[in-house]
């Protein structure tokens, strides 16, 4: 897999310094573990909401972003504010995209509302609720299909087979999100994980019972079902909310 790298100049005001915890709150205790080192990091801002509407933007570049798995590419609008957005697969630079509330014809990396969109339309970073930015998928080779329309509602297939519906004049961008190959990248080494700023994490099994439910036993106990250190299964518990508001929008759950 050929990696993308910026030998551009980076764009300064889209891109800001990024502080590490170390998985330390204000006093300096840890209250997350397994975490801390990693290589320096600066966050670029995206532009989830597209909401620059009918003014078109040329993709000036496609590059490499350490906070999430998928490549960003960053937008000249005619007017000239630049922005990043997720980069879709099949986009280059030069491109011309745009966001659009009434245009019917619509090119890769374009974004409109779902009443425009025709259905079976692969589509990504769609938005739960209007003007919020899009939330559904937005990590690296996901994407959703328009499977239809009822009333109000466009119903939508997630990446996890769960069919799901969402108001139609909700935002969503045409294609799917880039860098679909990274699922198969290997780590390879311990050392590429703490660039990463993953620190090595211990067994369960391994604790001793008053650490862990799965730790104990004589030898190399199997520890029972697999549990969290706060003893909810972790292998096919529901962790969703019941009350959860979105839940009667589901159709088929995954």
């Amino acid at each position: 897999m050929k990696k993308i790298k910026n030998k551009r100049k980076k764009f300064n005001k889209l891109i800001f310094g990024k502080n590490k915890t170390g998985g330390r709150n204000n006093y300096g205790r840890i209250t997350v573990r397994y975490i801390g080192g990693g290589h320096k990091k600066k966050y670029r801002l995206i532009d989830y909401k597209r909401d620059k509407i009918n003014i078109n933007a040329v993709v000036k570049s496609i590059e490499y972003d350490p906070n999430r798995s998928s490549y960003i590419s960053l937008l000249n609008y005619k007017d000239g504010v630049k922005r990043y957005i997720l980069s879709v697969n099949g986009l280059e630079k030069g491109s011309i995209v745009k966001s659009t509330k009434n245009d019917n014809i619509l090119n890769l990396g374009d974004s409109a509302p779902l009443y425009i969109i025709p259905l079976g339309t692969i589509i990504c970073c769609i938005e739960n609720i209007p003007g919020n930015g899009g939330i559904y998928s937005r990590s690296a080779g996901t994407y959703s299909t328009l499977i239809s329309k009822e009333k109000k509602y466009a119903i939508i297939k997630l990446s996890s087979n769960e069919n799901k519906m969402v108001l139609l004049n909700c935002m969503a961008t045409i294609g799917s999100i880039s860098n679909a190959n990274h699922k198969f990248i290997k780590i390879k080494k311990a050392g590429r994980n703490r660039w990463l700023g993953k620190r090595p994490r211990t067994r369960g099994v391994a604790m001793n019972p008053v650490d862990h439910p799965m730790g104990g036993g004589e030898g190399k106990a199997s520890g029972g079902h697999p549990k969290s250190r706060k003893g909810l299964y972790s292998k096919g518990f529901k962790t969703r909310r019941k009350k959860n508001k979105t839940s009667k929008l589901i159709i088929k759950k995954n």
